[in-house]
């Protein structure tokens, strides 16, 4: 057997560069790497050989968001890694890590760790369980990754890496892989089998229907008075989108969007009913109300799509859950329908023949939304609303633009309120509601699609939260255009407060407008303006286009305003007992409200 030396952290780079995917190219888009004791001798030398491309961030979380807004814009196409020494920069691998977890994202982890040796223990930032010397900081990482592997001898790689891209590259199983990667093991020796090294096509597994389960779908949805589709992001990820909007056509069912879905349809297809739940619009949400079919398709159905269980209230409402992830087929006793989105369509149109729903009552309902959304959108008087600025962004960009956000009171705004014209340009990450997910996930999302304008919007709270990957974009010369809101602090979540009773308390900041986040921007090295007013606004993202380098554009907010059409209750649990007269008020309704959660078949 021809065999070749080389160091196991040279043997993993080898390896990552020898996968590749359907279309030839590898698989592992490059390393994001800070550099510390635990890994630049062993990785940095590997790395520094090899042809796989290095990127260099400013945060370890920000790194490994970047890698995840990167997984997500691809469609799960390809991923990065991402290497970091072992103490602060691994345990700042967490939040991303929960990040790609949640939302199903590719993500190859490679902290280092502790010496397998033992030899020096205990070496700089090793964290010591008194009664398990197995432990280091990286299991943190456990409960975050799908797969999780410490490699303390060099032949461990033989196994753990062809097991992490049977995770990375599964439509079912992906998410973070972990491999803690002890620091002396990285520079270790071993006689490694050529073959190892072959090249290797990983491709995706499309999961066809089960014959039983196709059966029991395809008669619920011909019985059905009032079926509704609801998309999540599996239909993005099986690129079942022109599959989505040729069953709904064929068949006359509408569609409703979850967040992750959204863009699923583009705006304009005649069954698109918009987004779906508490922050959805109001025909979604009426079918919802009126459906005794729900086909969930590709969605994990959060509290957020679900109104916290209480949108769908028709009596005996069934629910089919075409997933191919069984644990979220079969969620809330579903019928289970075990399949690739794409796949499973077909298979059920095919079931349904020529049958076709009646026409859904929610449909006439659009019309008024429409003109609802164009209103809260348009330009105002006084300080604008996020629903404004939103308007101001979609009338100033062109329709293969991909907006980019994250958390706070912008994504439910987006849900309800943006037009998606054009695939690929709707990029939400709201399954984790990650602050400070914002410039990073679009800074790895221009990394997939370098041509492709983005424009970020995130709140003063994000901002403050994360933005040291904007100085990335800058050195990599990779222009993002980002719309700042300044709020004077968490505003989503002191209406949140105030709304369930409570009194304004540690959501916002003490001295608002103190901050000059333009010349922080600046500082970084983008091009930083503030304006006031939409009119400004709109003037200076005309000019952001001439720009050769990131754009922060900063603009002052209404903090108290959001769009109360559309929209669903939320269960956000409010105290039982209080000395406030408007807490206790907010504890009855919330108690009649709780009535209409459904919470069985």
């Amino acid at each position: 057997m021809a065999t070749i030396r080389l160091t196991a952290a040279q043997a993993l780079v080898k390896y990552l560069s020898a996968q590749l995917g359907a279309d030839g190219e590898p698989l592992c888009a490059g390393i994001w790497a800070i550099f510390g004791h635990g890994n630049v001798a062993g990785l940095g030398e590997a790395m520094a050989a090899s042809e796989l491309p290095m990127l260099r961030g400013h945060n370890e979380q920000g790194m490994a968001l970047a890698a995840c807004g990167f997984a997500k814009a691809t469609r799960r196409a390809r991923f990065q890694a991402v290497t970091t020494s072992i103490g602060p920069g691994a345990t700042n691998l967490v939040t991303a890590a929960a990040v790609a977890h949640i939302n199903r994202l590719p993500l190859l982890l490679l902290p280092g760790d502790v010496f397998a040796s033992r030899r020096p223990d205990p070496v700089l930032q090793q964290i010591e369980d008194f009664s398990d010397a197995t432990v280091s900081a990286n299991d943190t990482l456990r409960p975050v990754s799908r797969y999780f592997d410490r490699i303390a001898r060099p032949e461990q790689l033989l196994a753990a890496l062809p097991r992490a891209f049977a995770v990375l590259t599964d439509p079912a199983e992906c998410g973070p892989v972990t491999l803690a990667f002890c620091q002396d093991t990285q520079t270790e020796a071993y006689d490694w089998p050529q073959s190892f090294f072959t090249p290797k096509t990983w491709r995706v597994r499309r999961p066809a229907t089960d014959a039983a389960e196709l059966e029991e779908a395809v008669v619920l949805l011909e019985t059905a008075k009032s079926p509704l589709i609801v998309a999540g992001g599996g239909v993005h990820y099986a690129g079942a989108g022109a599959a989505l909007a040729e069953f709904a056509r064929r068949h006359n069912i509408p569609v409703a969007e979850t967040q992750a879905g959204k863009g699923a349809l583009t705006a304009a297809h005649p069954l698109n009913l918009g987004a779906i739940g508490v922050t959805g619009s109001a025909p979604a949400n009426a079918a919802a109300a009126e459906a005794d079919v729900v086909l969930a398709v590709g969605t994990r159905l959060g509290d957020f799509t679900t109104g916290s269980w209480a949108v769908f209230r028709h009596p005996g409402r069934r629910l089919i859950g075409l997933n191919v992830q069984a644990f979220d087929a079969a969620k809330r006793f579903a019928s289970p329908l075990v399949a690739d989105a794409a796949v499973g369509l077909a298979a059920l149109s095919a079931g349904l023949g020529g049958h076709r729903a009646a026409d859904s009552a929610a449909l006439g309902l659009m019309d008024d939304w429409r003109a609802t959304v164009a209103a809260v959108t348009a330009p105002g008087n006084g300080v604008p609303t996020d629903a404004q600025v939103i308007g101001a962004v979609q009338r100033s960009l062109g329709a293969q633009t991909m907006v980019v956000g994250a958390a706070g009171g912008l994504p439910g705004e987006l849900h309800k309120l943006w037009q998606v014209q054009a695939p690929g340009t709707y990029h939400l990450e709201y399954g984790y509601s990650c602050m400070g997910y914002e410039i990073a996930g679009a800074l790895g999302a221009k990394l997939a699609d370098p041509a492709r304008e983005i424009v970020v919007l995130l709140g003063d709270g994000s901002w403050l939260m994360m933005h040291a990957e904007l100085a990335t974009s800058v050195a990599m010369g990779m222009k993002l255009i980002v719309v700042l809101l300044d709020n004077g602090g968490f505003g989503c979540i002191d209406r949140l407060q105030r709304g369930t009773g409570g009194q304004r308390f540690g959501t916002m900041l003490q001295h608002p407008g103190q901050m000059d986040f333009a010349q922080q921007a600046a500082g970084l090295g983008a091009v930083a303006m503030t304006v006031d007013g939409i009119a400004e606004l709109e003037s200076a993202l005309a000019s952001a286009h001439s720009f050769d380098r990131s754009v922060v554009i900063v603009l002052r907010t209404d903090a108290g305003a959001s769009t109360e059409a559309g929209g669903h209750w939320w269960d956000v649990a409010v105290p039982e007992v209080s000395g406030r007269a408007e807490v206790n008020a907010a504890r009855t309704a919330y108690v009649a409200a709780r009535q209409n959660q459904i919470l069985g078949e």
